[in-house]
């Protein structure tokens, strides 16, 4: 039963990342961390692992030929991504699971007042 119930999170959170941009951080942390019982660490971890592949074979080729893909700025941006993401990666790993936890709903209340109420 469960890998019927990660195939459907994976259905949901893809769905959400072709017509939104999200669905890691977002869609499959919340739900790896309240229905799968991970931790926030391994939630985070296994949301990026997840996306690797896909994004790049299937949604960025689609943006890619409708021309809704700024290539040299994504390039640019890839690189600090990377980065960064090592850093920030690399940084949590300190940080308790319950501080991460919060830290990380803070932002998303953040974030969905900001899209909601900002023209």
């Amino acid at each position: 039963m469960s890998i019927v119930l990660y195939i459907i999170v994976g259905l949901v959170a893809g769905f959400s990342s072709g017509a939104f941009g999200i669905g890691g951080g977002a869609i499959m942390v919340p739900i790896f961390v309240f229905l799968f019982g991970l931790t926030q660490h391994q939630a985070q971890g296994t949301s990026l692992a997840v996306m690797l592949p896909p994004i790049f074979i299937l949604a960025v080729l689609r943006y890619y030929w409708a021309g809704h893909v700024k290539v040299q700025m994504a390039v640019f941006v890839a690189v600090g991504f990377i980065v960064g993401a090592f850093l920030g990666a690399h940084l949590v790993q300190g940080v308790s699971d319950l501080t991460l936890k919060r830290a990380y709903g803070v932002l998303l209340v953040i974030i969905g007042i900001k899209m909601a109420f900002m023209n």
